[in-house]
């Protein structure tokens, strides 16, 4: 049982002796950060529920939505590599700034660190890894001059989406590092939300989907 002053269990949306699909809040760490005061996480909540429940894969403290966890060391190698070797489709949805520009397309732009401002990536065509987000319009919004896209992360680089969003001229509502502060303003959370996993169980190879609702 619980502590009564413990964080409050997270949903678990799929439970099985191979691993967890958990929904993230907006605002919670994935893993522990440093320092005792950013000890919450997304692991300590699920190990607490799950004591072998280990990370495969991590959303940023502002993006809600599907996170998965192994259950013990191999499974945690059997899906690392599922994501390593790209076998783990994700999509996410976002409200982003502005009218978008036709319906689908991508952004290929190299991503690395700005390590005098870290966490903030940049773009850098010299040294940056390469990074390419695929992005399709789910509606307008013309009044409050916003897109909503589906995402898809081909690569998986820290910021990605939020990086590849601004430099196109579209960042995300709500995105305190990225976006100006008329847009920051424009919610009370980054609006970026992990709502689709599809993949292959680790053991048994059966075909694994899952969809999460948008809370925006």
């Amino acid at each position: 049982m619980l502590p009564t002053d413990a964080p409050a269990p997270l949903d678990l949306l799929h439970l099985d002796e191979a691993f967890v699909v958990v929904r993230k809040p907006a605002g919670l760490l994935s893993v522990p950060g440093r320092g005792p005061e950013r000890a919450d996480c997304v692991s300590a909540r699920v190990q607490a529920q799950v004591p072998d429940a280990l990370t495969v894969h991590r959303l940023d403290m502002a993006t809600s939505g599907l996170l998965l966890m192994a259950r013990g060391l191999e499974s945690q190698r059997r899906l690392s590599r599922l994501f390593a070797e790209r076998h783990i489709a994700k999509r996410y949805t976002a409200v982003v700034a502005g009218q978008v520009a036709g319906e689908v397309g991508e952004v290929a732009l190299p991503l690395v660190c700005d390590w005098p401002n870290r966490p903030r990536q940049i773009v850098d065509h010299r040294v940056g890894k390469p990074a390419l987000t695929r992005w399709q319009v789910l509606a307008r919004d013309p009044e409050r001059d916003t897109t909503r896209l589906a995402l898809e992360p081909v690569t998986g680089r820290s910021h990605q989406l939020r990086v590849h969003l601004q430099s196109i001229g579209h960042p995300i509502v709500g995105d305190e590092l990225y976006a100006p502060a008329l847009w920051q303003r424009a919610a009370d959370r980054l609006l970026l939300h992990a709502c689709h996993l599809a993949f292959a169980h680790p053991f048994t190879g059966a075909a694994l989907v899952f969809d999460d609702a948008v809370p925006f």
